[in-house]
This record gives C-alpha cells, structure tokens and sequence, in this order.
C-alpha cells in the first residue's frame, strides 16, 4: 500500500505536537524525518517494528520501555544519536516506524499512515482458538437464518394447506436440527 509523503508529513508534525517525549532526541528525530521527503518515501509506519530487518520504535510517556528503540536484523540499539546515524546514512532503506501512544487506534492521523507490517503480519497473529470460535458463531448464525427462513415457508405452506412442501420442509428443518447436534457433541468431545 502507498501512503503518499504528505500524509506522513501531517501524521508526524501531528505526532510531535500532541505527543509527550522523556528525551528531547526523540523530538529532533520525528522533525528530521518530516522534513526530508526522499528518507521519508521509505518510511513505513507499522505495528511490531521489532520485528523488521530495520525498525525504529518511539514511545511517548504513557507508553512503557524505552522512548527510543532502533531494531537491526534482531538486534536492539536504544542510543538516539546510533538511531539518527542509522536513519541518515541509510536513507534509501525502508524503515519501519512504530509510534507507541494511547489511543493510537482512534486518532485518524495514525490511521491514515499505519500499513501492514510486511515481517509481522497482522492475521498471522490472531490466535487459533479465537479463529476457531469466531467460526462456530458464524457457523451457528448461518444455521440460525437458515432455520428462520425454512420456519417461514413451513407457516406459508400451512397457510396455503400445502401438506407435500410443509412436510419437506419439515424434513429440512428436522435435518438441520440434527446435523446441529451432531456438530455440537463433536465440539463438546
């Protein structure tokens, strides 16, 4: 996904102005990179940038850890002035930034720069068990309409005293209840 320069420019400028900072280094970092167009084209905002082959992690006070975290190929560096070296002489690699602050997630500025980490992707993280219920509700939602659906034909054939299409329903509907509970005490073992 191509986030365009100017929005990371606004996100950043926001960033610093709202943002609370234990080392002024942090501050001259964020400026830095709003101000350099061609270092910032390379520049993607992501979640888990410990994880990257080259990551940058800065924290505003609310947030635990160090304000300032660089990641090299799993390595971690937390000196500021190593962090600015990195991102200078190296400004034509991508660098992968996570800005660490409360409510991140409700702020459109952050939504509007944030990509999908390319070494941690989001969905890879979701656990299994979680995946799994989400898909029995769907499951059990679907089965829900379905029953719904058929007890409304089944009232419209009794409407019209159409015993052959009630008593296939009918059958659907006692199918359906049964594979129903085939499936929970399958879950249940």
């Amino acid at each position: 996904m191509f986030i365009d320069v100017q929005q990371k420019k606004k996100f950043l400028n926001w960033f610093v102005n709202h943002g609370t900072f234990n080392r002024r280094e942090v501050l001259w970092i964020l400026n830095y990179l709003a101000n350099h167009d061609a270092i910032l084209n390379n520049v993607h905002f992501v979640e888990a940038a410990n994880k990257t082959k080259r990551g940058l992690q800065i924290r505003d006070v609310n947030q635990e850890g160090e304000p300032i975290e660089l990641y090299i190929d799993g390595q971690s560096f937390t000196d500021s002035d190593q962090a600015f070296h990195e991102i200078r002489l190296n400004w034509k690699e991508p660098l992968y930034l996570e800005c660490l602050f409360d409510e991140a997630w409700q702020t459109s500025e952050f939504l509007s720069i944030i990509e999908d980490n390319p070494f941690a992707k989001w969905n890879e993280r979701v656990d299994p068990e979680l995946v799994e219920e989400l898909d029995e509700f769907f499951e059990e939602e679907q089965r829900q309409a379905k029953l719904s659906l058929l007890y409304s034909q089944i009232d419209l054939a009794l409407e019209k005293g159409d015993e052959e299409v009630f008593l296939e329903l009918s059958d659907e509907v006692n199918q359906l209840m049964l594979l129903s509970t085939e499936q929970s005490l399958q879950s249940n073992q």
